[in-house]
């Protein structure tokens, strides 16, 4: 790896560690990296850091290598503004909109670039462990050890302890019902002190409501809680899929025209076809 590469993912670890509060939190939300090896990083003691290893810290504290550049399409200002008003005011919101719509980028960089944000994007394979477990390394607390009651006690006593903190569950409607019912925990013992953010497509919206009307367990509280309310992401259109062309190097009209028309409105599409021209063109 480069030299000038290290650098640049020095700087965005530096960044990070400043995000998380310390360095030792930053190397408790790393997988397999010590906070050694993070003291190193920053103090350009590189001699016995792998390649492998610079690898694994970039990826997991959101260095872009290929300097893909975010454009602020309405999507994207809308999902910021939500997760601003979340934070500020502890609010919890259910946030829906279509793949690909930039909801997901929005979170990233705003969990970046504010305090006390908590971004989990979860899976569909999680149990109440394995939920509280990623949370926990987020936040940057060691739980090793910790029985399941023990590791809630500390997920609320250090949210507790933050200054307005915020809490998103990114591709929400992949929780299975044992996990979304931590949800409710977690909201009746941080109520008015931390906010909380569930982004998912429209199937988490159509099924909350289902579960409403068949009473099923749980369901009626997941649904008070979010306000009985979903807020719709504004579609992607011709305009914002224009814009993150131009923003990256795309300023043929033709070949603008072209990626439109076959990218299905999807904003990670919108990505891979402009990577591939880009790849093309250089031969």
């Amino acid at each position: 790896m480069r030299t000038e590469e290290k650098l640049l993912i020095k700087q965005t670890l530096a960044a990070y560690c400043e995000q998380k509060g310390s360095q030792n939190k930053a190397a408790n939300s790393l997988r397999g990296v010590s906070a050694a090896t993070v003291s190193q990083v920053l103090n350009d003691n590189w001699e016995l850091i792998t390649d492998d290893m610079w690898r694994n810290i970039a990826t997991q504290i959101g260095y872009d290598p290929n300097r893909w550049v975010i454009v602020e399409t309405r999507g994207y200002r809308r999902m910021t503004q939500l997760l601003s008003d979340a934070q500020a005011h502890s609010l919890v919101i259910a946030v829906t909109g279509d793949a690909g719509c930039g909801k997901s980028e929005a979170v990233k960089t705003y969990a970046r670039s504010h305090a006390n944000v908590y971004n989990l994007s979860c899976s569909e394979y999680w149990n109440r462990k394995h939920f509280m477990s990623v949370l926990l390394q987020c936040m940057g607390v060691d739980h090793t050890g910790c029985t399941v009651g023990e590791m809630m006690d500390e997920i609320i006593y250090n949210l507790k302890r933050k200054e307005t903190p915020l809490l998103v569950l990114d591709e929400a409607d992949k929780l299975s019902d044992q996990v979304l019912y931590f949800f409710i925990s977690i909201y009746n013992q941080l109520e008015d002190h931390c906010g909380i953010i569930l982004c998912a497509t429209d199937y988490l919206k159509k099924r909350i409501q289902r579960g409403v009307r068949n009473n099923r367990k749980g369901y009626n509280e997941i649904y008070s809680r979010c306000g009985r309310k979903f807020v719709p992401m504004q579609q992607v259109n011709a305009e914002d899929i224009a814009s993150v062309c131009v923003a990256n190097g795309i300023e043929d009209r033709k070949v603008i025209e072209d990626i439109i028309d076959d990218c299905e409105f999807d904003l990670r599409r919108v990505k891979r076809l402009i990577q591939a021209r880009k790849m093309k063109e250089r031969g």
